[in-house]
This record gives C-alpha cells, sequence and structure tokens, in this order.
C-alpha cells in the first residue's frame, strides 16, 4: 500500500510504475474518489462544529428560559443531524472505496531495475560455477529418482492428482537435508528460525500484497474463510501486524513450512517432473528494517548471499539475474532471481528470488518502530527463498549424477545423509 498523500504528489511516477509493470491501475478513479472523501471530510467537520456550536446555545437559551430560541436551536440541530447522516454514510462509502483502490497501486521500482516486458528481459548480472560437461548421455531428475526408487510421480497423481509426486527413502532424506542445510546456514547468521501457519486468515495475505491480485493462484478451504498459503512470508510478516517493534537491530526470520499454490495460466508449461507443483516445502527468509534505503539495500545484498551460501554449499552452478519491470509483481521494489542449471532443461531455471518491498508490507500490515526522534515509522520488508524443495532436487540430482547412475552427495549434505558420499543404484 502506497501513503495517499504521496501518490498525489508523485502522480507522474505512481503511472509510468503501472505501464512499467504492465499493471492497470485506475489511478484517475483513485484521485477522483480522494477528491469527494476530502470534500465529504471537510462538510463533514463543518457540520459538526456548527452542530456544537448550535447545541451550545441550546443550552444558553434553556439557562435563560428563552424557550421559543431555544426550541429554533434545537430544529436545527436536528436538522443538521439528518444532513450528518447522509454526509456519513457516503464518507464511509468514500473511504471504503479509496482503500480498496490503494490496494491496487503499484509499489515503485527502484533506479537500477530494468524496464522489460516479461522475464525474457530480465539481466544477466554474474554466474557462478561451471556448467557439467558429461561425457555420457545424462539423465533428467525423473528417470534419476526412478532408478533410484526415490522419486514416484504416477502414485503421487493418483492419490493428489496433476502436478503431485511421492518422494521415498533416500529422495525424502534428500528433500529434508537441504531443509536443514537452509536452517542451520540461517541460524548461525542470526536468523530466527521458526515454523508458521500455513493456513491463513485472508487479511495475512492481504497485509503481505498477495491479495486481491493472487486469488487465483491461491487455495481456499471453503466455508472457513481460510486459505493455504504459498510462502511462510505471508504468516512471517503477519506475526508483527499491527505492533510497534524494536528495530536496534534488523528482524531476521526464518520460516520453515508446507507451501501450496495453484499454477492457474500454467497450463502445459513443466509438466515432467518436480519443477511446477501445487505442493512443495520452503525455507524462506523475511527482515524487518528500518526505513532506510540504504539499510535495506544492504539487507537485501544480504539475504542474496545467504542463499547463493547454500547453492555453493550444494555444489550448485547457477546465476544472478536483475528482474525487469515487467516480471515484478505489484508489491515489489527491487527483485533479484536465482537461476540454477538444470540439465535436463539445457538451462538456468528460477529457484529462489529476493526482494525488496520498501514500507509496502508494513502500511498494509501497520508495522512501525521508533525511530531516534521518537516518532512513529513504517519499517522496511524484505524476503528471499533459503531453499525450496522438491524443485532444488532438479538441479541437486542432475548436475550430480555419474555415468553408472549413482549420484555423488555435496559434502555439506553428507552429515545429514548418514555420512553417505554417494547415493548407490538399489540392488
Amino acid at each position: 500500500m502506497l501513503d495517499m498523500n504521496w501518490i498525489r504528489d508523485n502522480e507522474e511516477i505512481v503511472r509510468k510504475t503501472a505501464k512499467w509493470k504492465q499493471v492497470d491501475f485506475p489511478l484517475d478513479e483513485l484521485l477522483e474518489w480522494d477528491d469527494k472523501r476530502r470534500k465529504l471530510r471537510q462538510e463533514t467537520e463543518e457540520h459538526r462544529a456548527a452542530r456544537n456550536g448550535l447545541t451550545k446555545e441550546v443550552e444558553l437559551y434553556l439557562r435563560q428560559g428563552e424557550a421559543t430560541a431555544g426550541e429554533a436551536a434545537k430544529e436545527q440541530v436536528r436538522e443538521i443531524n439528518r444532513r450528518l447522516d447522509i454526509l456519513e454514510v457516503h464518507l464511509a462509502a468514500a473511504d471504503s472505496r479509496v482503500a480498496e483502490l490503494l490496494l491496487l497501486a503499484p509499489n515503485p521500482i527502484s533506479p537500477d531495475t530494468p524496464i522489460g516486458r516479461d522475464d525474457s528481459e530480465n539481466v544477466e548480472l554474474r554466474q557462478q560455477g561451471a556448467v557439467p560437461e558429461f561425457g555420457f548421455a545424462p539423465r533428467d531428475h525423473v528417470t534419476l529418482g526412478e532408478l533410484h526408487d526415490i522419486i514416484d510421480i504416477p502414485r503421487g497423481v493418483k492419490a493428489g492428482g496433476p502436478r503431485s509426486y511421492v518422494l521415498k527413502g533416500a529422495g525424502l532424506y534428500l528433500h529434508l537435508a537441504v531443509q536443514r542445510l537452509a536452517l542451520d546456514v540461517l541460524a548461525a547468521r542470526g536468523f530466527s528460525v521458526m515454523d508458521v501457519p500455513v493456513i491463513v486468515r485472508p487479511e495475512s495475505l492481504v497485509r503481505t500484497g498477495f491479495f486481491p491480485g493472487g486469488m487465483d493462484q491461491t487455495y481456499e478451504l471453503n466455508g472457513e474463510n481460510r486459505w493455504l498459503a504459498g510462502t511462510s512470508e505471508v504468516s512471517l510478516v503477519s506475526l508483527y501486524s499491527d505492533e510497534i517493534v524494536e528495530l536496534e537491530e534488523p528482524l531476521r526470520l526464518a520460516g520453515m513450512s508446507a507451501c501450496f499454490r495453484r499454477e492457474v495460466g500454467s497450463a502445459g508449461r513443466d509438466v515432467r517432473g518436480l519443477y511446477r507443483v501445487h505442493q512443495f516445502s520452503k525455507i524462506e527468509q523475511v527482515v524487518l528494517c528500518r526505513n532506510d534505503t540504504s539499510v535495506s539495500e544492504n539487507i537485501l545484498q544480504e539475504i542474496l548471499a545467504n542463499a547463493e551460501h547454500i547453492l555453493q554449499l550444494l555444489e550448485l552452478p547457477y546465476r544472478v539475474v536483475a528482474v525487469c519491470s515487467g516480471d515484478m509483481s505489484l508489491k515489489t521494489h527491487k527483485q533479484y532471481d536465482i537461476e540454477t542449471w538444470m540439465p535436463s532443461r539445457g538451462a538456468y531455471g528460477e529457484t529462489h528470488s529476493a526482494s525488496n518491498l520498501l514500507d509496502f508490507q508494513a502500511r498494509r500490515s501497520n508495522i512501525r518502530y521508533r525511530d531516534a526522534d521518537g516518532r512513529l515509522q513504517y519499517c522496511h520488508t524484505l524476503n528471499n527463498t533459503a531453499v525450496a524443495t522438491p524443485r532444488i532436487l532438479i538441479p541437486l540430482l542432475e548436475n550430480h549424477q555419474l555415468e553408472d547412475g549413482t549420484l555423488y552427495i555435496p559434502q555439506a549434505l553428507r552429515k545429514y545423509m548418514d555420512g553417505k558420499e554417494r547415493l548407490e543404484l538399489p540392488k
């Protein structure tokens, strides 16, 4: 959510942002409703002041025994009250409409965000690690999973429908190992790790900027007025809604949760394997910090570096891209994606997304702190994936396969895998 006064003072920036993000934002309608609201509020306040003055006159007339004048003043008060009843209904409607439209306002982008239409115009910043050159025909993760009897997609579909899967044996342990590795890395770097609700109130999704625009991507629990979250970011931010927080140091949170996404609009895309599934697990980084762009920019680089460190521990080649305006969500000010090399795709595939949202979520959530002068300010919020699985199993299996079908286990994972250096083929 943006401040209404800021929108008025920066109308051209808002129009450009909507164009760059390809958002259909009714700015003119918002400005018209805000004008109506301002006029109604002024008129309401004037009527209340007049009523208060007349009420005092009535009391004076009654004390002086001037019944006729007192009755005339009473009638004026009654007429003002009738007018106020109408004004307050119109003002409430205007307030409500302005609030609805403000939820559609796009967060401005950073000066260094590339302008582009979609993910094809994201800008590569750097690559890390060498893309493997196999001296044999490499298998994809589905084939490897079947060969090792650790992934069973047909039975997953039998139980859960399309885009479902089963992880078995060492597949499950790998799934848990990458999560434990991420938690341990973040805990060592000052993050509070926690398991948070995945069944959330709709207002939690509004506060974090996923609603009203993302309802088609989210599963609703019918009759419960609850939804299944697609990321623990929703809960982590909402934990502090309507609070004044202490931010001497940034508040670093790591949430572990199952995640659920409908993947509407992805029909026919990434239909094979584990890339685009309805249910997955994720360790998410969320940071609340002071309302200072230099501070939040440093935090953005920090959480990006955390994710890169985890990928380096997994010994996986990846690249970092600056996300362009047209590939950004409504709420995002600046975003980096990390894409990890996936041999079966012959390309990098997105595995992480790091975002700076400025005070967009904090305004919606009413999360504030006191600055050095004791004034209340909305904080900045940031988020980034630490690891999402089973998607990360795609590059983990495919990049670390050997010609005989065995799978190399990165050294950082071995302590979570009973010390195993390889996954041998079942006999």
